[in-house]
């Protein structure tokens, strides 16, 4: 083999004159009869290699039968390219190597699609040749994003005294939101181990522990529905620490966030992120998760509403609805076609009956649901929501659920159209005063919004009998352009608070000593009060690198619907295997 003295990324003019040797794969080939050039590549870059007839007859023979994606070794001379065959788009564009020795390691078939194009295949395609895909400059730019905000994590983290501990895979199912993936025991029959979906019972133990500081880059797994920015497994950068207040992870999150953007792009976010309480977050923009890179907000029409003839609305109202609007600027040209778009859109993704409108002219408005609307009320519409000639104001009234997340939607969805948006905008912020638990409809009973360990508010503990709707939680989100990079809160610490707790979630003494004992148990010898977060890795690093989905970031994902299929997991195993597990398989009725 011919030993590499260099990378392919690395030789500049500096190194003309030097005989150096290079390893990599074959990108591109251009024949021009008695001289052969070849971009090679590595994942440090792209050096141009000329084979001339002159220096090596044999090696040129031998290399025009090489192909794409070929991989070889070669030894040559740096020389300084012709000034007009410089290339100023990559480092290496000053140089050529002429080659005086040729070793080829390995010729490829034909490549299943182009390495030098991504987009040249679907992705479907694409993910069934992942190891392809990751030779590609994108995924591999990718890969150095994630690897560098992973180590300037563990930088962060090492200063400020925090230990990394790891914690276990196979762990015991608890409820926590979303259904575990269960690991059947071969040594114990009928019984299960769970993957994390995050190490919370773990981390607090830690807490009991005296460990006082501790994180983890870890794996957690869930069996939920998935969207382009999930994925069954994921990491988190996952925290917890002892004798804080939410102020006190709250600004430890802010400026790792801060490090994590300063080491991987050199950009300075504020020394402090504004702080929105989530209810603020839904009235102004629909969302938990808002992104505030630009100024639609959504407006209470209420009273607007009880002053017209538009009965539609009035009825939503006496049923303790909400009727709310946003105003799209510049939108004069939007047709009747456009605005029937975005009304099934609403209808069909976010539940709405429909997508009332108004457009303004000449300082008046005009067409979809005006005139119901007297002269004078218009003008208090146009005056009080700043409405400019050519907007149009988009109304939708129903349960307060549907009205913010269809009118969230639209306001993203609008922002987009009139490229609103300034991509190179960071935009940080916390939520907080997340509501402690929610009603669920269709099992009748209070679920916790984040895990059954929040602590409540202090200042609404007294609400835990009357009033449980509107008990806050010392939880808290950091959210960066719409998207959650993490969460957290501060835990019970108390056993009598954490049992009242488990009696409002309708867990039995018995089911909370079952799911919960061991950890209840650990109370009993003096915990700290604790709290933490935890950071999405993923989605930030999606971010860093200008992605809007955390495949483009995971080296081997799987799809929306959880295949791999690279390796076509999940799949069968033999029965053999099952009957170890004491499993056995029920086929349904489609066989």
């Amino acid at each position: 083999m011919i030993k590499r003295t260099h990378t392919c990324g690395e030789l500049r003019a500096s190194n003309i004159g030097e005989t150096i040797s290079l390893n990599g794969w074959i990108s591109k080939s251009r024949d021009l009869g008695g001289l052969r050039f070849i971009d090679l590549r590595d994942r440090y870059g792209k050096t141009q290699i000329v084979f001339n007839e002159s220096l090596n007859k044999d090696a040129l023979a031998k290399v025009k039968r090489l192909g794409l994606e070929d991989v070889i070794g070669i030894t040559g001379m740096v020389v300084a390219r012709p000034d007009d065959a410089k290339n100023t788009n990559i480092p290496t564009g000053e140089i050529d190597v002429e080659v005086t020795e040729l070793e080829v390691y390995n010729e490829s078939d034909p490549s299943p699609f182009d390495i030098n194009d991504r987009n040249s295949a679907g992705e479907d395609h694409r993910l069934k040749y992942r190891y392809l895909e990751l030779r590609t400059e994108e995924l591999q730019s990718n890969m150095v994003m994630r690897h560098k905000a992973a180590i300037a994590t563990r930088n962060f983290m090492n200063d400020g005294g925090f230990i990394e501990v790891e914690t276990p895979v196979l762990m015991k199912s608890t409820p926590e939101g979303a259904r575990d993936f269960l690991v059947p025991s071969r040594i114990h029959k009928g019984r299960f181990y769970a993957l994390p979906q995050s190490p919370q019972t773990y981390k607090q133990l830690l807490m009991v522990s005296g460990m006082d500081k501790y994180f983890q880059i870890v794996k957690c797994f869930r069996d939920e529905d998935f969207r382009a920015d999930r994925q069954p497994e994921f990491t988190q950068i996952d925290i917890e620490m002892s004798f804080v207040e939410q102020d006190d992870v709250v600004e430890l999150g802010t400026n790792l966030t801060r490090y994590l953007w300063k080491s991987t792009l050199d950009v300075d976010l504020p020394e402090s992120f504004p702080v929105i309480t989530y209810y603020d977050a839904l009235e102004k923009y629909g969302s938990d998760k808002p992104d505030t890179r630009f100024r639609i907000e959504l407006n209470e029409f209420a009273s607007y509403v009880e002053r017209s003839d538009f009965n539609a609305f009035k009825s939503v109202l006496d049923a303790d609805g909400r009727v709310k609007a946003v105003v799209c600027p510049n939108a004069e040209s939007y047709s009747r076609k456009v605005i029937d778009e975005l009304t099934d859109k609403m209808k069909t993704y976010y539940g709405a009956k429909g997508l009332a409108w108004m457009k303004c002219k000449a300082g008046v408005l005009d067409g979809g649901i005006s005139k119901f609307f007297p002269e004078d009320v218009q003008k208090n519409i146009i005056s009080d929501l700043s409405v400019n000639d050519g907007d149009v104001i988009f109304i939708i009234g129903d349960k307060a659920k549907v009205v913010f997340n269809a009118l969230g939607a639209l306001r993203i969805e609008l922002a987009k159209r009139e490229n609103l948006i300034d991509e190179k905008a960071w935009a940080p912020l916390w939520v907080v005063d997340f509501p402690l638990v929610e009603w669920n409809e269709d099992s009748e009973r209070w679920d916790a919004l984040h895990h059954p360990f929040t602590s409540p508010h202090p200042e609404d503990v007294e609400k835990m009998d009357t009033d449980p709707g509107n008990i806050r939680s010392l939880g808290y989100d950091i959210v960066m352009n719409g998207y959650e990079l993490g969460g957290g809160s501060i835990r019970i610490h108390d056993k009598d608070l954490q049992a009242k707790i488990f009696t409002l979630l309708g867990i039995s003494d018995e089911d909370a000593d079952e799911k919960f004992g061991f950890l209840m148990n650990a109370f009993k010898y003096g915990a700290p009060p604790h709290g933490g977060m935890a950071f999405g890795l993923d989605r930030i690093v999606m971010l860093l690198v200008g992605s809007n989905q955390i495949r483009d970031v995971i080296a081997f994902p799987k799809t929306t619907s959880a295949i791999s299929l690279m390796d076509n997991s999940p799949s069968p195993v033999d029965e053999q295997q099952l009957d170890d597990l004491h499993l056995s398989i029920i086929e349904d009725s489609d066989g």
